[in-house]
């Protein structure tokens, strides 16, 4: 039996991880991109797999399969870009 909806358990423990870790993410998304927007309320300003925004994971195209990273290793490069940049500004 397939169900109605995505599963989106990588995307709830991905903000829940890095909520813990005091990292706010704001997230959109726009089928089939779902886009970091904010990291710390800091506006993301780089694009990466999309023209409009930096693009962190794939929303499925079939109800049973789950959202993915679009590449691991550049979202965290880009999640750590932006605390080193909120911790460089506190001195």
């Amino acid at each position: 039996m397939t169900s109605d909806v995505p599963d989106m358990r990588l995307l709830r423990n991905f903000s829940r991880r890095l909520k813990t870790l005091g990292i706010a993410v704001e997230l959109l998304a726009n089928f089939p991109w779902i886009y970091i927007v904010a990291i710390n309320g800091k506006k993301v300003k780089e694009k990466y797999e999309a023209d409009h925004g930096f693009t962190a994971f794939w929303y499925p195209v079939k109800m049973d399969e789950s959202v993915t990273f679009t590449n691991r290793r550049e979202v965290f490069k880009l999640i750590r870009k932006y605390v080193d940049e909120r911790n460089d500004e506190r001195g």
